[in-house]
């Protein structure tokens, strides 16, 4: 049976409860436990397919091909773990299995409440995530005092009850504002936010503290008689430079120990040495390259979370500092283009930042920039190319102008058929051939690789002949060769697309191999 760890968060949001979770998972995993990670979300939405990036940060997905909070992104990139589908709960999903299961007259005949049915499956969904692992890491999202969190938090309290005392753990993350005209750091907004976990029957076994700095020993001893937990189990967390120094942070305070006596588990050594590795680079590095986002949800930059890291993980192979330039598309000047060593262009949905993006990406081309494209940003590339390469001046995506007369990106046959939003779109790990003799063979190495997608739209194959012709190369294709995957620029110093999304596989300690080439080409004199 696994062991849980249960992490809730007070106060306020955006604490940071999914890189927590993903640290103590890392440090979990460095003292040879197996562990999983799990988001409970309190929202109504089935998953985050449809959700926008500036409520909800960008849609993280897995391999499986769910649409999940960007907090998965944190575990993968932090752990071993590979995520799934029954990683992501949410409300939504709950109550829709619930409903669901009470029109097939699964209940038989009961009334259909919160508790028990909504709680069990609540807790069904929990365990099911749980199977095979030494330990599951529990997040549940929200704020405690939310209405819409109630659910989850009296369904884990009713699993820890079940599983019994060394087999459930609870973390309360919290925050202690510090008062610049008092000169102080309070504790009081933790003593509210612990008294309402504890109305409905959760105490907290450890209390972890965010800050703008170090709690010291004062603090952590009125927090922790306050709050009825041992003074080592207060946790400080201030605010860090890197998000990659918080698993030694935790080390170094001592969370592995109590983890072990709470849950009874032998204390292992915990390893955070590939991280001081990490950070040391990050440190130390002299140079650096100016990477320039070119996206539509720039004010908000966790809707581009997962691409920011993995820009930061080509720095890391390439000893390097990534200075990443966030260009609202709907609003910037060349001059903003030409201080750059290379250009990104995101994935995305809609019209809105299109012409911006394909200035860029004219740009880039035309001087020989390093640009790389990322399904959207591929597909604005081909549009791009179609229009001033080749002379299509009215090429378009179907998207966007549904009676183009050079419909370079379109919908494939089974898309087309599509009604339902949430879910339909390309989803998930896919295959792709690489082409021999292209440079992205020489960047992967290989001939058969598998990458994320979420998509809907697809380069349009009556065009092939046209842009080969004129340099482009297809250098990456599905197994049957119907859909194009990557595509590159002869005689450019580095010019890709792909439609797939790679930084969703790429790790501090394990960059993707494209994130590492760009930088490393834009690092680099032409």
């Amino acid at each position: 049976m696994s062991k849980y760890i249960f992490i809730t968060g007070g106060v306020l949001s955006s604490l940071g409860k999914g890189v927590t979770s993903a640290s103590i998972g890392s440090i979990l995993e460095s003292m040879g436990y197996k562990i999983t990670l799990q988001k409970l979300d309190p929202y109504l939405n089935v998953d985050a397919g449809t959700m926008n990036p500036y409520q909800h940060g960008e849609v993280y997905v897995t391999e499986d091909g769910a649409e999940t909070d960007l907090d998965l992104g944190h575990y993968e990139r932090f752990t071993e773990s590979v995520m799934k589908r029954e990683n992501n709960v949410t409300a939504g999903r709950v109550y829709f299995n619930v409903i669901s299961e009470e029109r097939r007259g699964g209940y038989l005949g009961a009334t259909v409440q919160v508790i028990p049915h909504i709680t069990d499956e609540i807790k069904r969904l929990i365990k099911k995530a749980s199977e095979g692992c030494d330990i599951s890491i529990v997040e549940i999202g929200g704020t405690v005092g939310d209405i819409e969190g109630l659910p989850f938090l009296e369904a884990v309290r009713q699993l820890s009850l079940e599983v019994g005392d060394d087999n459930a753990l609870f973390i309360h993350l919290t925050y202690v504002p510090y008062i610049k005209t008092a000169g102080e750091l309070k504790t009081k907004p933790t003593q509210h936010s612990v008294k309402e976990l504890r109305e409905i029957g959760i105490q907290p076994d450890i209390i972890i503290c965010r800050a703008e700095m170090d709690i010291p020993e004062p603090i952590k001893k009125k927090i922790a008689l306050f709050c009825s937990v041992d003074k080592e189990a207060v946790i400080s967390a201030p605010d860090m430079d890197y998000i990659y120094k918080i698993p030694i942070k935790l080390k170094e305070e001592g969370i592995h120990n109590i983890i072990s006596a709470k849950l009874s588990i032998p204390c292992k050594e915990a390893d955070v040495s590939k991280w001081k590795k990490v950070i040391n680079i990050l440190e130390s590095a002299k140079e650096k390259t100016r990477i320039g986002v070119v996206g539509k949800y720039v004010e908000l930059k966790d809707a581009y979370k997962s691409i920011e890291e993995a820009l930061i993980h080509g720095g890391i192979a390439n000893n390097l500092k990534v200075e990443i330039k966030w260009i609202d598309a709907g609003n910037y000047s060349i001059e903003d283009l030409k201080e750059l060593n290379g250009i990104l262009i995101p994935g995305g949905f809609g019209e809105r930042g299109v012409t911006g993006k394909i200035d860029a990406i004219t740009y880039a081309r035309e001087n020989n920039i390093p640009i790389f494209g990322i399904c959207l940003g591929m597909q604005l590339m081909a549009i791009e190319f179609a229009r001033n390469v080749l002379g299509m001046k009215e090429a378009d995506s179907t998207e966007f102008n549904p009676e183009t007369p050079y419909p370079v990106i379109d919908l494939m046959e089974d898309q087309r058929r599509v009604e339902s939003k949430g879910g339909t779109m390309r989803l998930g790990s896919y295959p792709c051939v690489i082409k021999k003799e292209t440079k992205v063979y020489e960047i992967y190495k290989e001939e058969m690789i598998r990458e994320r997608h979420r998509h809907r739209y697809e380069f349009n194959n009556r065009f092939r002949d046209d842009f080969e012709k004129a340099g482009m190369v297809f250098s990456g294709l599905s197994p049957d060769g119907k859909l194009v995957e990557i595509m590159e620029l002869k005689n450019h110093r580095w010019y890709i697309g792909c439609q797939f999304h790679p930084e969703f596989k790429s790790k501090p300690f394990k960059p993707h191999s494209l994130f590492v080439s760009f930088i490393k080409t834009s690092h680099t004199e032409g």
